[in-house]
């Protein structure tokens, strides 16, 4: 037993003598290094190291939560009694619990999550930031930059329960990316490029991550605007992981269980067209969103949440699937002295058959969206309304940027007439192909 699940076991002990019924306790340690670069000079640099742990308590069918950063033997103790205390003070849950013993994952999957070289020194991060702001400098047309930051931080995750359950895992994360700028005036304009991974070897180079940042923001000098017009759409694969963000947030456990989503009476049956499949996958190795059991202790499993246009399953904790009548897919996000909500792990939407080229070859008229803007999305109507800028197609191909427009239309048309081409690549924790969806209204001037 390691030392952090020594001390987990302590605090439960500790609240098991102050009355609680039953008890679990996270403990995160994080360590992080960033710094930011701009203009070829260092701007910042920082350096944290932090823990934090949280204890979960009930008293019965009361529950509280209470979390500290200070983890000496009296802090622990008082936070165990505290957590029981407020605990007896609050209303009953009718739907809180741990995990039955049956239901908690059988042991630690390995899953290449934390990177073996350690931690980076700081001339590495300054190096690729550098380089990184250099190379999208470097592409005709850029004029200045907002800078490059390049970070690095791991975490091992201890979780802990009366109910029997123990277990931790480490995961690492680096970043890098860069900001410039176009033209001047108020005909300028900005663009990035940023990516992560668990292991600095999965990075592109930073050479790599630069020229793009650069290339895409020059892209974007002299955009017009574009009359009001229902037209299909095209979506980036950066601005098409948003619409996933919004599936994801559609069946999520709370909003099923509060009746907020416009999805509520549709499982089991068809969302998207019958060539749509969408993944949630929490054991990929070196997944971004990876991890070998959630916040109760449960294990996760890949799951077709979408499968051939079929919605599948909800992403439920033990709470929300109580509440449902159902059982937990292994969803629970927690930190801290917070209880959480489930959410997505390693989401994304299989390719289709086509590429990108051919999915616009046929629009005679269109737009094709590479950022979106706003937060405009109702989940309990559907209804959505986002700021954007791209391209006009015409005669299926690029012509024109475009900038200041609104696409609207509702999520359930939209993913009903969605068609991805092929180009998936798994990139972050929510990932998708391009994606066409004919109709939607583009407002301009």
């Amino acid at each position: 037993m390691t030392d952090d699940s020594l001390l987990l076991e302590a605090v439960l002990a500790a609240a098991t003598r102050a009355g609680a019924d039953a008890a679990d306790a996270l403990l995160v340690e994080r360590t992080s290094l960033g710094l930011s670069w701009r203009l070829g000079a260092l701007e910042g640099l920082e350096r944290k190291e932090e823990r934090e742990l949280g204890v979960r308590v009930l008293v019965g069918r009361r529950v509280a939560t209470a979390a500290t950063n200070r983890l000496d033997a009296d802090s622990l103790r008082a936070l165990s009694e505290e957590a029981v205390a407020t605990a007896r003070l609050l209303p009953e849950d009718p739907w809180a619990g741990l995990a039955a013993p049956e239901e908690l994952a059988a042991g630690v999957l390995e899953l290449d999550l934390a990177d073996p070289a350690g931690e980076p020194a700081a001339e590495s991060l300054q190096r690729a930031a550098a380089t990184a702001e250099a190379a999208a400098r470097a592409v005709p047309g850029v004029t200045n930059t907002d800078g490059a930051s390049a970070s690095w931080s791991a975490a091992t995750v201890t979780l802990a329960a009366t109910n029997g359950f123990s277990g931790s895992y480490r995961r690492t994360r680096f970043g890098l990316g860069v900001t410039v700028l176009a033209g001047s005036g108020t005909a300028m304009q900005r663009d990035h490029e940023y990516r992560q991974a668990t292991h600095r070897a999965d990075l592109p180079a930073p050479e790599a991550i630069g020229r793009t940042a650069g290339e895409r923001t020059v892209r974007r000098l002299g955009p017009r605007k574009v009359a009001t017009t229902r037209v299909p759409v095209v979506f980036e694969p950066r601005a098409a992981a948003g619409l996933l963000r919004h599936l994801a947030a559609a069946i999520g456990g709370e909003a099923v269980a509060a009746g907020r989503t416009f999805l509520e009476n549709r499982l089991g049956q068809p969302v998207f067209g019958p060539g749509v499949t969408i993944v949630d996958d929490p054991l990929r190795p070196r997944g971004l969103a990876s991890r070998p059991f959630d916040g109760e202790g449960i294990a996760g499993t890949r799951r077709k949440v979408i499968d051939g246009g079929v919605l599948t399953t909800w992403l439920l904790d033990l709470a929300t699937a109580r509440r449902l009548g159902l059982a937990s897919t292994g969803h629970a996000s927690r930190g801290g002295a917070a209880l959480g909500s489930p959410g997505p792990t390693n989401f994304f939407l299989e390719p289709g058959v086509v590429g990108p080229e051919t999915l616009i070859a046929d629009i005679a008229a269109g737009f094709y969206v590479t950022e979106m803007m706003g937060v405009g999305v109702n989940t309990v109507t559907g209804d959505y309304s986002r700021g954007a800028a791209g391209f006009w197609i015409e005669n299926g191909a690029i012509a024109y940027p475009v900038s200041e427009v609104t696409v609207a239309g509702n999520l359930a048309e939209m993913f009903a007439r969605l068609v991805p081409a092929s180009d998936l690549e798994l990139r972050g924790a929510v990932d998708a192909p391009t994606l066409r969806i004919d109709g939607l209204v583009v407002a301009g001037r």
